[in-house]
């Protein structure tokens, strides 16, 4: 058997995908040990149908961007392997690959851990080892402490935040509600906590009670209507602009989402507008103007965002996935150790892919304020560092 790599993408993209793909095709040329680079063109389908792209051809100069390239640049699905991971064993022994890297969230950590089984049952003395490089913007991922893809994701949220606050202040008339992505895991709403910082977990010199965001809803905590419309009034009052952030994936005391959803295939669910449903809710029930935001897709592909660690943090992981891979490591997901925070360290180390198939990491409630619709200081001084440095540092806004 030759030494070939494969490399899949699945699931949604990030602002660092290619990052991971960069650190993973670059650590197995320099090892002089993989004969050939292969990525599975669009996804966890190519592993049944051997439709690859020869990376090993990919001129430097675009090997270089990929770093900065946003998305994925090899293609990325969510095609449902069901139960055709004894074919995709066979597949692999056909197409002669003995490296498989599987770069995605915790679907993609499921499917990698039953390509494993199916591998070690299938093809015991192929030798053929299989690797998780963590992905998502959700930060959902078991064990590790945070996963590339969310550190730019935050970053652009509460840099967005950031800069709406400023307008809800100079025009105190709206409730604005932005919706964040995080079906179950309100990480990523949370962060939006940030924008009132320097971006570090440090208070900014413009931060102040005036400026949002002023109510943070996450979905681990049931969403009340009536509570709701009574914080949404009391910032009113006392601030004219209000701005609320909310995840799409809020839901009732009974565990149903405030907005049924208008599309779900498996474990892909499209919500209904929760920030829409919850602006048409102020302004009939409270008769105060609002407008609902969306950034959607935009929030985890945007490049101009880019965290700068994120982005480094991902080349590492796709490197160090290459590197356990060639050791003979199989079955396990490079995960990230958290050593400090101020300053910030952290370690790469190997998870069993056991631990993290579809075990879902929702946010600690330990994160939150009493009243459950703020953020805490423990969260920014455990976020701060992830999204790669300062936000914009504004004019103070006069009182």
């Amino acid at each position: 058997m030759k030494d070939t790599m494969l490399i899949v993408h699945g699931g949604a993209p990030t602002a660092v995908m290619n990052a991971s793909l960069y650190g993973a095709i670059k650590a197995a040329r320099d090892s002089g040990a993989v004969d050939a680079i292969y990525g599975a063109r669009g996804g966890s389908r190519s592993l049944l149908t051997g439709d690859f792209i020869d990376l090993s051809a990919l001129p430097r100069d675009s090997q270089e961007k990929l770093p900065s390239t946003p998305a994925s640049f090899i293609g990325t699905s969510r095609f449902p392997v069901d139960n055709d991971y004894a074919a995709i064993a066979d597949k692999l022994v056909e197409n002669d690959i003995r490296y498989l890297l599987f770069n995605g969230g915790n679907g993609s950590m499921d499917t990698c851990g039953k390509i494993a089984a199916a591998i070690a049952q299938r093809a015991p003395g192929k030798g053929i080892r299989v690797v998780g490089i963590p992905k998502t913007i959700d930060n959902d991922i078991a064990v590790t402490d945070h996963a590339p893809g969310f550190g730019s994701a935050a970053r652009y949220l509460a840099a967005s935040v950031s800069e709406l606050a400023q307008d809800l202040a100079s025009l105190p008339i709206h409730v604005c509600v932005v919706e964040s992505m995080g079906r179950n895991a309100g990480w990523l709403t949370a962060a939006a906590a940030l924008a009132k910082t320097r971006g570090e977990g440090e208070a900014s010199s413009v931060g102040s009670p005036r400026l949002g965001p002023h109510l943070i809803y996450v979905p681990e905590v049931p969403f009340n209507e009536e509570e709701f419309l009574d914080d949404a009034k009391t910032m009113h009052d006392r601030y004219g602009g209000v701005l609320v952030v909310a995840s799409e994936g809020l839901k009732t005391g009974e565990g149903k989402p405030i907005v049924p959803p208008i599309f779900q295939t498996g474990r892909s669910i499209y919500y209904g507008d929760v920030s829409a449903h919850l602006c048409a809710l102020v302004i009939r029930k409270l008769g105060i103007k609002a407008r609902s935001e969306k950034p959607g897709i935009l929030g985890r592909c945007s490049i101009a965002h880019q965290s700068a660690l994120d982005r480094e943090e991902a080349i590492q992981a796709g490197a160090e996935a290459v590197n356990a891979a060639l050791s003979g490591k199989t079955a396990v997901m490079v995960g990230f150790r958290r050593l400090s925070s101020m300053p910030y360290r952290c370690e790469t180390f190997l998870i069993p892919i056991e631990e993290v198939m579809l075990h879902e990491r929702t946010l600690p409630l330990e994160y939150l304020n009493p009243e459950k619709n703020g953020i805490n200081d423990n969260f920014l001084e455990w976020c701060g560092p992830l999204i790669g440095g300062p936000l914009a540092d504004f004019s103070r806004r006069p009182v």
